[in-house]
């Protein structure tokens, strides 16, 4: 039994109940079906709560095991204490850093070492998009995600979708394709070069909360494609997750001592890697964070951190209603909780006159957390975000567009935000003052835009603001006028660019590179060339087997 929520000012069923029943609503597999996920699965999304808490484990030299103290994770949405997971710490980091340090530089796979494993990974892959593509398995993980980082059901399948496929993309002989390297002729007879990709050997990724699924997932398997062993640490709050899937790759025939999981909290990571000096080191999640680690492993990181993303409307004007529920998608789809989130709208006056903004406000009122598209925001409490849409209103010639509020009706706990679709508008002009301009570019990591209007004349003062910003992961810039496209695009930087009336900040696929720009430490996700770039370095063989010439004619020189 769910616990007693606060009456929503409308009557009825209030919007926290609504939202938990809402969880499996959508969902085409009933009970029987879930039950036929797995005997690998561990935990019931059915009789998921407070009452019947799920429990994670930590992986370890291919043994599942317990910690002798536990965290409770409260439910987002009504406070319940529906997850433990290990608070792992003192002599219990010690078998992890054992484990990788027993790993050789040379790594578990290479182009010359065990390299059947290659098609051992493409045969998992293909396992893993087979069981995922049965109903009651996507139905499962959707359900995980949405218990965890709360989103809409549509979004959260999105995010099982997303994941199937790079399974798919690197089923059957796929992986060993992804470690091609290239052959160039010698300068003599017998000589030739080759370029191989080679692993690190004992690598770590640590990733956030915001996607539990697809990015742990993503870059866990490019590790193991490489031929690294990699030590994996997510978000302890939503770590239940990649438990789970960890689980069925072992189900599917993926080696259990291949990968450990450490769960726990962030210090807990830190000793290990501070003790384990792993080869490197994959972070995706704020910025603060990131350019610690970049410190304390001596630059060995790859990095995707803050996600201050900018949209720009150009001049010309058409699909507005298109144009509207793009913006809306990219500004508040999962609360605003997604590193190429629209944190910014530079929005010509053209668009404007159209009534873009009366569209943009009404589709955030639209928004319910009845059907979780808006929810609780796990890193900002609701005075945090309250404050900065205070502090950027104390500039001059700012006004709050819409939002602004604290949902209502809720049971979410308060060291959790529950805010209303929030965008402030901030005129150009107080961008060049340094003191608003910091203000107006602070990522708030929820349901919060800026929007800035411009005119024809002022797209240089644009264009400067976008390279005074720090972080440059997505843009988006809605046009089809070419020469202001090429403008715009040939004085930019950022990483994954969409261009285009249908240009978006957010929803990035398997199907292209996604990643920051002008960081040589920027890492990338979903492709072969992500892969690559992040989980492997480029080794050089040069064979010289002769004939070799006459020695006793060469000159010393």
């Amino acid at each position: 039994m769910m616990p007693a929520v606060l009456a929503s000012a409308g009557g009825g069923a209030p919007p926290a109940l609504l939202a938990l029943r809402h969880l499996g609503a959508a969902a085409a597999a009933g009970a029987a079906a879930r039950r036929a996920v797995g005997s690998w699965a561990t935990v019931d999304v059915e009789k998921w709560s407070g009452a019947q808490p799920a429990k994670a484990q930590n992986l370890v030299s291919g043994r599942w095991v317990d910690a002798a103290a536990s965290i409770t994770i409260p439910d987002p949405l009504n406070g319940e204490p529906f997850t433990a997971v290990p608070d792992t710490k003192g002599a219990e980091l010690r078998p992890f850093v054992e484990s990788l340090k027993s790993v050789p530089k040379s790594g578990l796979h290479n182009p010359l070492k065990n390299p059947e494993r290659y098609v051992l990974y493409g045969e998992v892959c293909a396992k893993v998009s087979e069981a995922m593509r049965r109903p009651e398995v996507h139905d499962f993980f959707t359900r995980l995600v949405q218990r965890t980082s709360p989103k809409s059901y549509a979004q959260a399948a999105a995010e099982v979708t997303v994941t199937r496929r790079f399974f798919e993309n690197f089923s059957g002989d796929q992986v060993r394709f992804t470690a091609r390297g290239f052959s160039v002729p010698g300068d003599h007879p017998g000589q030739s070069s080759h370029g191989h990709r080679w692993p690190f050997g004992p690598v770590a990724l640590i990733t956030p909360f915001n996607f539990p699924l697809e990015i742990p997932a993503l870059q866990l398997m490019g590790a193991l494609f490489m031929g690294n062993k990699p030590l994996v640490h997510v978000d302890h709050r939503v770590s239940i997750v990649m438990d789970q899937l960890l689980r069925l790759l072992h189900a599917c025939g993926m080696p259990a001592g291949d990968a450990d999981l450490l769960h726990g909290r962030g210090p807990a990571m830190g000793e290990v890697l501070a003790g384990a000096e792993p080869r490197s080191t994959l972070f995706t999640g704020s910025q603060r964070v990131a350019e610690k680690l970049a410190v304390d492993l001596r630059g060995k990181v790859f990095l995707e951190d803050a996600g201050f993303d900018w949209k720009l409307l150009g001049p010309d004007v058409g699909d507005v209603d298109y144009v509207a529920w793009q913006c809306d998608q990219d500004a508040y789809a999962c609360s605003g909780q997604k590193c190429s989130a629209q944190s910014m709208l530079f929005a010509h006056s053209n668009w404007v006159a159209a009534g873009l903004l009366d569209k943009l406000k009404a589709r955030a009122a639209s928004r319910r957390l009845s059907d979780l598209t808006i929810g609780p925001v796990l890193t900002w409490t609701t005075d945090a975000i309250l404050s900065h849409a205070r502090r950027l209103l104390a500039i001059p010639g700012a006004k709050l567009l819409w939002g602004g509020r604290p949902l209502e009706g809720h049971a979410i706990p308060a060291c959790y935000g529950a805010v209303e679709p929030t965008a402030v508008s901030v005129p150009l002009a107080a961008l060049r003052d340094a003191a608003h301009f910091e203000a107006a570019t602070t990522e708030v990591f929820g349901p919060f835009q800026v929007v800035v209007e411009y005119a024809d004349n002022e797209l240089p003062q644009v264009l400067d603001a976008m390279e005074r910003m720090s972080n440059h992961l997505t843009a988006a810039v809605v046009s089809n006028d070419v020469p202001f496209l090429q403008n715009v695009l040939a004085n930019t930087v950022n990483g994954t660019t969409y261009a285009g009336r249908r240009a978006r900040t957010t929803g990035a696929p398997q199907n292209h590179w996604f990643g920051p720009a002008g960081d040589p430490r920027g890492a990338g996700i979903g492709t072969p060339e992500a892969v690559r770039l992040v989980w492997s370095c480029h080794r050089e063989i040069i064979q010289d087997h002769g004939p070799a010439p006459d020695g006793a004619a060469l000159k010393t020189t």
